[in-house]
């Protein structure tokens, strides 16, 4: 008993051990700065309005069905608060308040619709959510100015530990959904690349594409808490988002995983460098004295919650290994597992066909009548949204009148450069079918 109290010691001691705030503060500013200039494109693309406005379905995600667009122009104020709220942020300015509503914003718009799923919004999401909690507004900040006693030149070291882990888990998890057939035999990357020209085309450089990304994935975050090797990871992560920058179009994300890697460096980094700056001009240097820790009751309660945090982030990416099948062809748990750009899906047939069993009458049905562009891209790969497109289908019909309609599905999938093969029961009744967590025994199996 008295070893494991003083190991539960150890650790708290650790968890809330000081360090240097400088880094939390720069992260704070980049961060701020990063999602307005995400909230700045939005506008200037015109992409509030096609994603959330002109749309008149979104497939929701499951249990979220009650999430809905503010109607109006309330999607465009929506996106000015949020801007609004990021330049908070930035600023530290009400960093709290401004911090858990942009979390509450921005996971809201990322609710909103599947279709719209990406990984590094999800990511940015999980990371909203943990800068409510970290205290990076104690530093070089308008709240400061408002109430100097907030001030501090130093946080507990598990506000900079756990945005370190959430960084990771993204560069880590996504090495380990690469080792798969498909990414060791150079597919997709041999059919993304391949348009860029004839150098592109040889297979030694498909290869090292593929198999460089695989082992930058799993050996980018060792490297980085390496002292000896973190410059030169550091630098590798500069180069690798700047080439995936490149070559996908990914909005954000190469800018955002560029700022938040530099996390790892040591958390006074940020100010050495003023410091260095100050010294040519003044010849001295700020000291920060770290004192030990109190523990008290609030840090108690964190360092309960944070294992309960980090357990669900380990145990969720690997979801779909409870579901049968090729993950990528199903979906089944494909979605918050840092499965990223692991596939290249292109239906080579959609048909959907409408039946009343009344009048045994049998019509096809365009899924343009019902969807954005966009939406209708993203659709026929993803079988819960195929489902959620069919329910919506027979209840549009019935407003028509037709009281037993019953909705088919027949697809041919491609997944990796493999031939199309039929990708949905034909003979199911979708309109039928129960909407859940289970595996879904209509999705046809891959065949290899």
């Amino acid at each position: 008993m008295a070893s494991g109290n003083r190991i539960v010691k150890a650790i708290m001691s650790r968890l809330f051990s000081p360090v240097d705030i400088a880094s939390l503060v720069y992260f704070r500013i980049a961060f701020g700065a990063i999602m307005l200039w995400e909230v700045y494109r939005y506008f200037m693309k015109g992409w509030i309005p096609r994603y959330y406005i002109d749309p008149t379905f979104f497939f929701h995600y499951f249990g979220f069905d009650w999430i809905t667009p503010w109607a109006g122009n309330g999607m465009y104020i929506h996106f000015i608060v949020l801007g609004i709220l990021a330049a908070c942020i930035m600023l530290g300015l009400f960093y709290r308040v401004a911090a858990t509503l942009f979390f509450l914003g921005f996971t809201y718009v990322f609710l909103l619709d599947q279709a719209n799923y990406l990984n590094h919004f999800y990511l940015v999401s999980l990371v909203s959510f943990l800068m409510i909690f970290v205290p990076a507004h104690r530093a070089f900040s308008w709240d400061v100015i408002r109430k100097p006693s907030l001030r501090s030149d130093t946080a507990p070291a598990w506000a900079l530990w756990i945005l370190l882990f959430q960084i990771g888990i993204a560069y880590f998890y996504g090495g380990i959904a690469k080792l798969n057939w498909d990414w060791l035999a150079g597919e997709p990357m041999r059919m993304w690349i391949a348009h860029r020209g004839a150098f592109y085309m040889q297979e030694w450089v498909v290869y090292f594409i593929s198999y460089g990304g695989l082992l930058f994935d799993l050996l980018v975050v060792p490297a980085l808490l390496w002292r000896r090797t973190r410059l030169i990871a550091f630098i590798l992560v500069v180069w690798f988002n700047l080439a995936n920058a490149d070559l996908f179009s990914i909005g954000i994300f190469p800018w955002f995983m560029i700022a938040a890697t530099a996390l790892f460096f040591p958390p006074d980094w940020p100010r050495r460098i003023i410091n260095r700056i100050k010294g040519k001009e003044q010849g001295k240097k700020k000291m920060i004295r770290l004192a030990k820790p109190r523990i008290r009751r609030k840090e108690r309660i964190i360092a309960i919650l944070l294992p309960i945090y980090v357990l669900i982030q380990l145990l969720v990416p690997f979801r779909h290994l409870l579901y049968p099948g090729n993950v990528s062809w199903t979906e089944e748990g494909h979605r918050f597992s840092w499965h990223m750009k692991l596939r290249d899906k292109e239906a080579t047939s959609v048909r959907f066909f409408a039946s009343d069993s009344t009048t045994n009458e049998t019509w096809g049905i365009d899924p343009d009548d019902y969807l954005s562009s966009r939406q209708m891209r993203k659709m026929p790969n993803r079988p819960d949204m195929i489902l959620q497109f069919s329910h919506h289908a027979a209840e549009e019909l019935r407003k028509k009148g037709y009281e037993d309609v019953e909705i088919r599905a027949e697809i041919m999938m491609s997944l990796n450069a493999r031939e199309p093969q039929p990708f949905i029961d034909p003979n199911v009744n979708l309109a039928a079918e129960e909407r859940n967590l289970r595996h879904a025994d209509w999705i046809l199996p891959l065949e290899e």
